[in-house]
């Protein structure tokens, strides 16, 4: 079942896109949008994770404001001004959220994040290890100044990562991927040959859709979920 709903946000209000599964329980998992917003893309990936047997939340992030698949510059735009003290306290809340709601099954939470959702993914993490013990980003990632404090990262993250991509470039993810290892972390970063930014993307905005590997993916990603999160 799927639903718009809001939750509290520092003493203000922030919606997203809810799914519960059929069991009407599970674990909850956070799901970060790409930069054109809350689009049908990433309620298809929080739809799934609902088959899957998780409660999935994705925040709106621009707050209405949505790019159309054929916008990339409004989509830039919009990822560019978005504010990241603003993201960064939705991400929070909706983290609360999930871990209040009734539907959800234990203590700790997932993030699964696509593009400017797969570096955000790791920002939440970083900012809230009391809750989220598990991160899945999708071809994104903090580097240079965006980087958090990774000494408060507790979460284990399998990331997979384009080849050819020039937004978050391969050897970029594998050296934040030996860093954070370096650090005790635990971290593996894939990149998947042959692959272009966005190969998980339903919509396939920018045609680099591999459904081969998206399929092969996915059934990995539900039962890492499911171990790290019940």
């Amino acid at each position: 079942m799927a639903d718009t709903v809001e939750f509290p946000v520092n003493g203000h209000t922030a919606s997203g896109y809810l799914v519960t599964p059929p069991s009407g329980t599970g674990p909850g998992v956070l799901v970060i949008q790409e930069w054109w917003g809350l689009d049908s893309g990433i309620k298809e990936m929080a739809d799934r994770l609902g088959a899957a047997g998780f409660v999935a939340l994705a925040p709106d992030l621009y707050h209405g404001e949505l790019a159309g698949h054929d916008e990339m510059d409004k989509a830039g735009e919009l990822m560019q001004s978005l504010p990241p003290d603003r993201a960064g306290r939705d991400m929070s809340g909706a983290v609360d959220y999930l871990s209040g709601h009734p539907a959800v099954t234990g203590q700790n939470i997932g993030v699964m994040g696509f593009c400017m959702g797969g570096m955000l993914a790791f920002l939440i993490a970083a900012n809230r290890p009391d809750k989220v013990a598990a991160v899945v980003p999708f071809y994104g990632f903090p580097h240079g100044d965006t980087e958090p404090d990774w000494s408060r990262l507790t979460a284990t993250v399998r990331g997979h990562m384009a080849e050819q991509d020039s937004f978050f470039p391969p050897e970029a993810a594998r050296a934040l991927e030996a860093k954070l290892t370096s650090m005790g972390k635990d971290v593996t970063l894939t990149v998947h040959p042959g692959t272009g930014h966005a190969f998980m993307a339903p919509h396939n905005a920018l045609g680099t859709l591999n459904a081969d590997l998206a399929a092969q993916i996915w059934p990995k990603v539900v039962a890492f979920l499911h171990d790290e999160l019940g």
